[in-house]
């Protein structure tokens, strides 16, 4: 990054960052102060107590996930930005099966709503760099780096102090007239710009959040154990899911948005107007039994290009078995259902056979050895 920056003047440079951001598409856009102290002081002590499980990145690069100016030489604001990913599918409405209806239905798989489409972090970082590069074309070339969700970036915080939104109980990102269902990702920079105001929490006493968890991973207002998420136990974790979790993960086989599903702000969330997130090969309501029986080049094929890739298809497989063991079918599905995981035990790595035997207990309360 460049140490050279022309003279601005702050407020014209503001207006034009928030004028290009919308006219790219993005629905929140604010300017972000780097002093992230009390982030700091929190994600330390989240970090002390093992709240992060497995995901050791959280504790890399030290002082440079605090200190933008130390990841980014010479940052001296960060450019937020929020992108809605709601996707035009599942509103309950009509003959579509909406969210809550989705979950009761032990037959259908939950993938979380923000993993039905495109994978968001090309797209997303692709159009910060042409967000970049036109403001540069309006006042002048400065230093940057873009980045969605991909270094040591606190994100949430950098939004918060954007005006993006507030940190809700569930600590996901709120805004007042988007709701919670939106991506960020941020532009690191060396303008000399004035941040926008902090926003200000408008959770109020509300804590459905809170009490939907399903494994009850909100320990608190604004608190929460990563290793009892079900989006934590699905994504993140790599190995055995534990026994006592299992039945708590219902028909969730990528991620959970019960937290987000229950907050009276999403009320106003909008349909995302993005191609790329619409979503894909039917896995807004799709079939259990059907995703089981993809092999591994099916699962990379019909994944390809989407979030969902990432965790590979013995984990793929591993979740499905355990939302396969919470079903409740009727004798024919029961049977069909018990026929299809022993069929895969053969070719499964030992860790998914686990919990095959795991759901097979669940629906004959017999050991299948």
């Amino acid at each position: 990054m460049t140490h050279k920056t022309p003279p601005l003047d702050s407020n014209s440079v503001t207006k034009t960052i928030k004028k290009i951001g919308r006219s790219l598409g993005f629905q929140s856009i604010g300017i972000a102060s780097i002093d992230l102290e009390q982030a700091q002081q929190r994600l330390q002590q989240w970090l002390a107590q093992g709240r992060h499980g497995e995901m050791d990145y959280m504790e890399s690069h030290g002082s440079k996930r605090w200190r933008p100016d130390e990841l980014v030489e010479n940052t001296r604001s960060v450019i937020s930005v929020g992108l809605n990913y709601w996707p035009d599918c599942n509103d309950g409405q009509d003959d579509q099966i909406g969210p809550w209806q989705l979950l009761e239905n032990d037959s259908k798989g939950y993938i979380s709503r923000y993993a039905l489409g495109r994978d968001y972090h090309k797209m997303m970082r692709k159009r910060l760099k042409k967000m970049a590069q036109m403001i540069e074309a309006e006042i002048g070339s400065f230093g940057y780096r873009v980045f969605v969700d991909s270094a040591p970036v606190l994100e949430k915080p950098l939004a918060t102090q954007a005006g993006l939104g507030w940190v809700g109980k569930h600590t996901n990102i709120v805004n007042k007239h988007h709701g919670s269902w939106f991506f960020l990702g941020e532009i690191y920079t060396d303008l000399p710009v004035e941040g926008d105001h902090k926003s200000a929490d408008h959770c109020g006493s509300c804590r459905r959040c809170i009490d939907i968890c399903p494994t009850a991973a909100i320990t608190a207002p604004y608190k929460l154990d990563a290793r009892l998420c079900i989006s934590y136990l699905t994504i993140e974790l790599k190995g055995a899911i534990p026994v006592e979790l299992r039945p708590l993960i219902g028909n969730r086989i990528f991620g959970c948005d019960d937290c987000q599903l229950i907050c009276p702000w999403n009320r106003f969330a909008q349909k995302s107007e993005e191609s790329d997130f619409a979503p894909r090969h039917g896995l807004d309501r799709p079939d259990l039994l059907e995703l089981f029986d993809w092999d591994e080049d099916s699962f990379l094929k019909r994944t390809e290009g989407m979030a969902i890739r990432r965790i590979g298809h013995q984990q793929w497989l591993r979740n499905i078995a355990v939302a396969l063991g919470n079903g409740s079918p009727d004798e024919e599905r029961k049977r069909a259902t018990i026929d299809a995981l022993m069929a895969k035990i053969p070719t499964a790595s030992a860790m998914v056979v686990e919990h095959i035997e795991w759901a097979l207990k669940q629906l004959t309360n017999l050991d299948p050895k």
